[in-house]
């Protein structure tokens, strides 16, 4: 195998930055170790021949039904599942401020 893939601190910091994560100082460290890890395995996997492997968009046979137009669902069926909902639509939390 080659050089294990090893992620810094502010490497895991700098990812949870991006994602919005607020992480603790031990977070920060098991997800570093773990996302190691992780990348160890990517590293294994380019190792692996595939010079006599087709390539392929998918594992397995896949089928689909036929696409037959349906009647559309209603505002209140379409909300029935949404964790909040005001005014006929979605409610989320703001992402960007105040702009």
């Amino acid at each position: 195998m080659s050089n294990p893939a090893v992620l810094t601190l502010e490497d895991v910091r700098a990812i949870a930055d991006l994602a919005r994560l607020r992480l603790t100082d031990d977070e920060l460290k098991t997800y570093t170790a773990q996302l190691s890890q992780i990348l160890d395995y990517f590293t294994l996997l380019q190792e692996v021949d595939t010079t006599d492997v087709p390539p392929t968009n998918a594992p397995t046979h896949v089928t689909f039904r036929d696409d037959v137009p349906q009647p559309p669902l209603s505002i209140a069926e379409v909300l029935r599942n949404a964790p909040d909902a005001e005014d006929d639509q979605f409610k989320v939390n703001l992402v960007l401020g105040d702009e």
